[in-house]
């Protein structure tokens, strides 16, 4: 009898942490990255454990609530469906409203930085010759090829580093520059 309850507190809990995720993916409002969505629900708050996490992403997918694609490198991204907005809709006061609330103020506060870091992305590579290729990608959300894409060249690892660094903070940038010089023509 006492293993009856422990298993329905244990599901009681597993339908909230579900649940939480779910409205944690609603509240960003874009396509995310399984990294993301550990690092926002399990790193950097305590709302969902790691291990718990990473099965919830695996059941969520598996059932329909959550919906998976990949882009061109192959990063996996996370959406919420249809099915689980409404899912979400009719049980969402059983998430406690403090955590709500904590939810609510980490996505004001932390929106921009999750999307920019899966949106403006940044690989390297080392060459035959010791030089390293660099190619910088700007995609847009719902959409899995980049939408700008550029190669360079870089003489050393170092170099290559400071260029992924710089990427993420200049891509908005860069990417303004390259399309009014050479896309719009008003």
């Amino acid at each position: 009898m006492d293993n009856l309850i422990s298993n329905e507190i244990n599901n009681e809990e597993k339908i909230r942490l579900k649940l939480t995720l779910l409205a944690f993916m609603e509240k960003m409002e874009i396509p995310l990255t399984k990294n993301s969505l550990l690092e926002s629900c399990s790193i950097e708050n305590d709302w969902i454990s790691y291990m718990d996490c990473v099965t919830i992403i695996s059941e969520l997918t598996e059932s329909g609530f959550i919906y998976k694609t990949e882009n061109t490198e192959n990063t996996e991204l996370y959406s919420i469906t249809y099915t689980g907005r409404d899912c979400l809709d009719k049980l969402y006061e059983r998430i406690p409203r403090q955590l709500r609330d904590r939810m609510t103020e980490y996505v004001k506060n932390n929106k921009i930085t999750v999307k920019t870091s899966q949106e403006y992305t940044s690989t390297y590579a080392k060459n035959e010759d010791g030089s390293y290729t660099v190619t910088l990608r700007i995609y847009e959300p719902m959409i899995s090829s980049p939408m700008f894409e550029i190669k360079i060249k870089a003489p050393s690892r170092q170099s290559a580093i400071e260029a992924d660094k710089k990427w993420k903070r200049e891509a908005p940038n860069v990417y303004e520059y390259v399309y009014e010089n050479l896309v719009n023509n008003d």
